[in-house]
């Protein structure tokens, strides 16, 4: 580029020729780097860091998660190609040429989840948990397993012979069913029957006595085929296992939402066949049929040399031997609050604070609440719940708000996938305590994970408390998804939130935001400005950098927005857990762009971006915010999300001199995108000391949340990496 070109030509260059650039040339593809990143999940059932039955649980995880992939993204590519939409993915792809790639990829993937299964099962064995077949079980063991049979599975087992007057049966999504062919012994005639397993038959029933020995419930089957079929001897017989297509498509103009999810979640179980999963040692005749009968298409179905359902291997993870397990971990309780007698809200009102999941405890944001519907000052409480579990202490304390005579008003999203059914009988509940429940949008997702308390103070003033998550409102997974709670009382976010919840009950678009980004508006306009701003930065000789953490990468205008930046020579570093379809590492176009992905104990789930204003990161001036976001379209355009300024300087310092400078420093449990949208494992030198982020957070208490404790004993110094500013 000449020397002589004029700073507002060389943005117009670097725009107009990332723009011209080929998607196929400066995007992966979405469905190919989740496969990827599922991949690197497996990974981790052959990490030698994890104990035994944490690496047994990573490979259950991985099964678990192609299950929904294939429910959820595969079938709406099966759907396109039905439907004759001729739409290209951003890297210039059709519908059935993903396909092929995925079922090609995901292949390897099985494949290589079956071989993991084999050596792991002798790895059990030598620490004497034993998966038994039928050949190895004795007679005494026989005789009680029979008695277990007869007393806890017969009874809800119903043989289905499939003939003219006996129709092949509905077998529901993610059904479980053993296909047998047999032979009477006396009148010369052969029979197909199928045997349903309900799913509320453990997968594996663990034999009495000692050591730990199981069998699986096919397996077990196997053994009193008499007992179901007498006078029947078996010729064949396997099992086969569907997916069906689990999205959901809802009308526009659906009058009852509630009445709409509930008609939808019913046809979701009878959703097409996606994947039909087979015996690869099934008689070829019973295949055929079965294919025949789901109508699968060929290239959906796929024969099992090995276990089908990997992800009921869960069922293995005993508790008899804790040192196969990860040593358990009690979140910390923010000594902050102890400050203040337990008083979340004095607390709050003397400083703001962060308190990081799972390390320190979601405790807090529960007594947040319960303290709100207690307060005889609090006037009103309001509430986004997207996932809240089904034993909730969120939904507890809003009804315990109300009936105390609160104003309580709950905004509930029904289309939260997978959780739309809990959600209603949430709603419902709610409803009956007093609570104004309001379901959002059609066409958008309430993402958002807003809590906010209106309390009237001693001078009769009404003041704002406010809590942003990162994560959901949910305490199982609290306790295993590494996200943020930002608690605080300013005055300009609290007018913000209220602007945002009057958008959610009343339509209200919000008008002159003052802190808060919020989608479907600003949050990709305030990104676009700041990512902007660090090109100027550069333009200017000053430092220029971004850090940021997601959980995924992939809408087009913030990639090539990161391209441009990267041009300029702004240095850009992302932690991206799953999805990422920018192509980090392209000379001219990325190269100063580095990607990484960290999969360990904890599920990274938590959104940061950091700017350096002028400044090399990390750095005490840098912009820093929390968001509900992933950098994806539909967080962009098709959901409520909110993106938060952090300017408290104890809170700023733990989010970029802490959490962002020790993902950042992680080299055990991280891996390196390639352009190609291959990863491989950091490599260390030999003199290079093991950096465990996780490990890190769980022996390091954290600053924001410390209090006066932390003059006492600050946590393990970070912050060396952050830059004097002068």
């Amino acid at each position: 580029m000449s020397t002589n070109t004029t700073e507002s030509e060389r943005k117009v260059s670097h725009k107009k020729r990332i723009k011209q650039i080929p998607g196929s040339e400066k995007y992966l593809n979405r469905e190919l780097s989740w496969l990827r990143f599922n991949m690197r999940v497996l990974e981790e059932s052959t990490n030698p860091r994890h104990p035994l039955l944490e690496r047994l649980h990573f490979l259950s995880i991985s099964g678990n998660n192609l299950d929904e992939f294939y429910m959820v993204r595969v079938a709406g590519l099966r759907g396109q190609i039905d439907s004759g939409v001729k739409v290209l993915s951003d890297d210039q792809l059709s519908a059935s040429e993903q396909l092929n790639q995925i079922n090609n990829l995901a292949d390897e993937l099985m494949s290589e989840q079956q071989k993991i299964w084999l050596n792991m099962v002798n790895e059990l064995k030598d620490e004497g948990i034993n998966v038994l077949k039928p050949k190895d079980v004795s007679d005494d063991e026989k005789d009680w397993l029979q008695d277990y049979f007869l007393e806890y599975i017969f009874p809800l087992l119903t043989p289905i012979a499939v003939d003219p007057a006996h129709p092949f049966p509905f077998i529901p999504n993610l059904g479980f069913t053993m296909a047998l062919s047999l032979s009477h012994q006396s009148k010369k005639r052969e029979m197909v029957a199928l045997l349903p397993i309900p799913h509320q038959v453990d997968r594996f029933i663990r034999l009495p006595g000692e050591g730990v020995r199981f069998i699986s419930v096919e397996h077990l089957l196997q053994l009193f085929t008499e007992q179901l079929f007498p006078d029947y001897s078996l010729n064949g017989c396997g099992v086969f296992r569907i997916i069906r297509d689990s999205d959901l498509d809802i009308e526009d103009e659906a009058e009852d939402l509630v009445r709409v999810f509930e008609s939808a979640l019913k046809r979701r179980r009878h959703g097409k066949v996606i994947r039909l999963k087979m015996d690869s040692d099934m008689p070829d005749d019973l295949k055929q049929l079965i294919i025949k009968y789901m109508d699968a298409k060929e290239e959906s179905v796929v024969l099992v040399n090995g276990i089908l359902g990997i992800n009921q291997l869960s069922e293995l993870i005993v508790d008899d031997y804790p040192d196969l397990k990860f040593t358990p971990y009690t979140p910390r309780y923010p000594e902050r609050v102890k400050d203040f007698g337990g008083d979340i809200f004095k607390a709050i009102e003397a400083k703001d604070f962060v308190v990081h999941h799972p390390y320190e405890s979601f405790d807090v944001v529960i007594e947040f609440l319960r303290q709100a519907a207690r307060d005889p000052g609090v006037v009103a409480i309001k509430q986004t719940l997207y996932r809240a579990g089904p034993q909730s202490m969120i939904i507890k304390a809003l009804k315990e708000a109300a009936e105390n005579g609160k104003n309580v008003t709950a905004v509930l999203e029904l289309k939260a996938r997978f959780d739309e059914e809990q959600n209603i009988k949430w709603a419902r509940e709610l409803e009956r305590a007093g609570v104004h429940v309001v379901y959002g949008f059609i066409d958008l997702k309430t993402h958002a994970k807003v809590s906010t308390v209106i309390k009237r103070m001693p001078n009769n003033k009404l003041k704002t408390f406010c809590h942003f998550g990162t994560g959901n409102y949910h305490p199982i997974t609290a306790k295993i998804y590494a996200d943020l709670s930002y608690f605080t009382d300013n005055e300009a976010l609290g007018r913000d939130v209220n602007r945002l919840f009057n958008y959610l009950t009343g339509y209200v678009e919000p008008q002159n935001l003052e802190k808060l980004g919020m989608s479907p508006f600003s949050v990709q306009s305030k990104l676009l400005e700041d990512i902007d701003q660090e090109i100027k930065n550069a333009r200017a000789e000053k430092p220029a950098a971004v850090w940021a953490k997601m959980n995924s990468l992939l809408d087009p205008v913030i990639i090539d927005k990161l391209y441009e930046a990267s041009c300029e020579g702004v240095q850009i570093d992302l932690v991206v857990r799953g999805i990422c379809t920018l192509r980090p590492g392209v000379p001219g176009l990325s190269e100063n762009i580095r990607v990484k992905s960290i999969v360990g104990r904890f599920l990274e789930h938590s959104r940061v971006v950091c700017f350096g204003n002028g400044r090399a990161l990390p750095s005490k001036k840098s912009k820093v915010y929390i968001s509900s976001a992933d950098w994806m379209p539909r967080n962009f355009y098709r959901r409520v999300e909110a993106l938060v300024p952090i300017e408290n300087n104890t809170v700023h310092d733990q989010i970029v001199g802490q959490i962002m400078a020790a993902n950042l420093r992680d080299n055990a449990q991280s891996w390196h995108q390639k352009s190609d949208g291959s990863y491989e494992r950091v490599k260390m030198d030999d003199s290079e000391a093991t950096f465990i982020a996780h490990d890190y957070f769980m022996t390091n208490p954290s600053m924001s949340g410390r209090g006066k404790a932390l003059r006492k004993a600050a946590p393990e110094d970070l912050m060396t990496y952050v830059t004097d500013d002068n």
